[in-house]
């Protein structure tokens, strides 16, 4: 199982033809994570204050003058802290949903386009799906990508897989999948009750055991790179994910990876 690394693009080349992508981190202090086709390049989600941000894309070999827009999946800090800042100092578009926007935690954005959730939309040549989860935010969304054949699903900060979930991200040829809390590290952990019962509720996060069943849902013959995301510090570890998924891999952890909070995740190529 690989985990956070510099990027293989470091050097400052760009991803070439085909389905990439990287993370520049993830877990409860920040998330985002880079989607490109070669020549169209997204950011979903930017957690990180805009100067962590810039240097986390230059770690993978990319400046934010290189993106074509950042799409929102919800509006929660860690998501969209260095959101409004990015856009305005390089004037990108912003895609949300109205109730994302509507929270008023983005500020002023030199352009937004609003996402109606189950409705296709494209940014040159990549495809995206905006697919409605359980998660307690406004009108939260995750995404399916779709270029040159080949698709991506990210899929973090819901609940609970609903069916509608299952039916959106079949097929997919990778995976960032949310494996936020091992259910028995949360309960003796230290949150407070109530905290608790937000994680580990049908509108909180996905627990180890929940991205297993996903995952079983979903099939994983197709599956060529799965990404475990938006791990808690507090409430989870690597070695309790690999416990649950490994099993389901017959053993073989070689399409396994862990986004990290603190560094970088390689670009993976979607073949």
């Amino acid at each position: 199982m690989l985990t956070g690394s510099a990027g293989e693009f470091s050097d400052g080349t760009m991803p070439s033809t085909g389905l990439h992508f990287a993370s520049l981190g993830s877990g409860s202090k920040g998330n985002a994570t880079l989607v490109s086709d070669g020549e169209t390049h997204v950011l979903v989600d930017c957690g990180f204050a805009m100067r962590d941000a810039e240097r986390r894309l230059a770690d993978l070999g990319m400046t934010a003058a290189h993106l074509d827009a950042i799409l929102l999946s919800h509006e929660h800090g860690d998501h969209i802290r260095g959101v409004g800042a990015l856009a305005r100092r390089h004037g990108l578009p912003v895609y949300l949903t109205p109730g994302t926007w509507l929270s008023k935690r983005l500020g002023n954005v030199p352009y937004h386009h609003w996402i109606t959730p189950q409705s296709r939309f494209a940014i040159n040549g990549l495809e995206i799906d905006p697919v409605t989860i359980p998660h307690d935010a406004r009108e939260p969304v995750q995404f399916r990508f779709r270029a040159r054949d080949r698709t991506l699903g990210i899929l973090t900060d819901l609940g609970y897989s609903s069916r509608h979930v299952v039916d959106s991200f079949q097929g997919c040829d990778a995976l960032i999948l949310e494996c936020n809390h091992d259910r028995r590290m949360l309960a003796d952990g230290p949150y407070p009750a109530q905290l608790k019962r937000r994680v580990g509720g049908h509108w909180g996060h996905l627990a180890n055991t929940q991205a297993a069943e996903l995952l079983c849902a979903l099939g994983l013959d197709r599956l060529q790179r799965i990404v475990c995301s938006h791990l808690s510090e507090q409430n989870n570890h690597p070695e309790r994910v690999l416990e649950a998924l490994v099993p389901l891999l017959d053993g073989d952890e070689s399409r396994l990876s862990v986004a990290t909070q603190d560094r970088c995740l390689d670009w993976q190529r979607i073949s």
